[in-house]
């Protein structure tokens, strides 16, 4: 199994500093967040300033942009990188589809599945310059002159990677692509009785085996030396929960654990910007069945143990001591 670290940094200037520290500690790759940056660009810098690593939008906003836009974006990225790139997808919910970015919302899951399998036609279209048509639902694309064509990509394309949280969506994982991003939202109960089977279907559609598809799982780690910063940890995660749980589609998973009354009342206190109250509602119980929270070494190796059935782990770190322990919790993670 290998490990993953979020490519954070408050200056988008320290970008590649701060990969190159992260491929230093051991990292296996690097992630980059769509929020308040485009999920491309930090990767693009580290880049230029890595070696080893691979990187991974988790996840770039598909129904923001379109199948030839997403095609040019990660072709970049992989002659950029030197073959290292993951094109990461995910379709956000439905207001900031259509309010945010003023896009259409419609049949998601119909719309991704359709969405990967344009961006490979796209990416075929290139490889042997035959005619670019592929025509769908929801997506077209019939044009193509030599002028606009990268022709083939000497390191291949790169692989692409669905985040899906309910069934139906982790299902078209399974069918079309190359990853499953697990959503940080998540306990190893709710991945085994509802996320595997899920991805199974997926690939029985497909005539597809498991060994074709990885699992990547976003955890939240949570990491202090002492009791007490272990406590501002845990503190911090709770408020990622709260904030994640008044989603209404993100129900699912807490009505798995018996959790599901707290979503309408979540939902409401996060439209009052009430979010210490909300954080109230996260109860240790809660928090321990997603995340893991401990000793730097102790954490590296809970981790591997607690997501037995993935590829790999990608953290999402609450880091509460010193920045060396981070390169503690790899090494534990890589010796258990």
């Amino acid at each position: 199994m290998q490990i993953d670290g979020a490519l954070l940094a408050a200056d988008l200037r320290d970008t590649g500093a701060a990969a190159r520290a992260m491929e230093a500690q051991g990292f296996d790759g690097l992630l980059s967040f769509e929020g308040a940056h485009d999920a491309f660009l930090p990767l693009a810098v580290a880049a230029a300033h890595t070696t080893r690593v691979r990187l991974t939008t988790a996840i770039a906003i598909a129904f923001a942009r379109n199948p030839m836009v997403c095609a040019y974006l990660a072709n970049d990225m992989q002659l950029l990188s030197s073959g290292r790139f993951v094109l990461g997808l995910g379709t956000q919910i439905r207001p900031h589809i259509e309010k945010r970015f003023g896009q259409p919302w419609s049949r998601p899951n119909a719309r991704m599945r359709e969405f990967v399998r344009a961006i490979r036609a796209i990416w075929r279209a290139w490889e042997s310059g035959e005619r670019l048509e592929f025509r769908g639902a929801f997506y077209t694309h019939t044009l193509m002159t030599p002028f606009f064509s990268p022709g083939p990509n000497p390191h291949g394309w790169p692989p692409i990677g669905l985040a899906g949280f309910g069934p139906a969506m982790i299902a078209v994982a399974g069918e079309v692509a190359d990853e499953w991003i697990v959503h940080p939202l998540n306990s190893p109960a709710y991945v085994e009785a509802v996320g595997l089977p899920a991805l199974a279907r997926g690939l029985a559609r497909a005539g597809r085996q498991r060994g074709e598809v990885q699992i990547a799982c976003q955890t939240i780690a949570m990491i202090g030396c002492t009791d007490a910063e272990i406590a501002t940890a845990r503190m911090k995660a709770k408020g990622q929960i709260a904030f994640y749980g008044s989603t209404p589609a993100y129900r699912i998973m807490l009505d798995h654990h018996g959790w599901g009354h707290l979503q309408p009342e979540l939902n409401r206190l996060s439209k009052l910007g009430q979010w210490h109250e909300m954080i109230a509602l996260v109860t240790d119980d809660m928090l321990d069945a997603v995340g893991v929270a401990g000793r730097p070494a102790e954490v590296g190796r809970r981790l591997r143990a607690r997501n037995a059935w993935a590829e790999r782990t990608s953290l999402v770190l609450y880091n509460e001591t010193a920045p060396d322990a981070v390169a503690d919790l790899v090494r534990a993670f890589k010796e258990a």
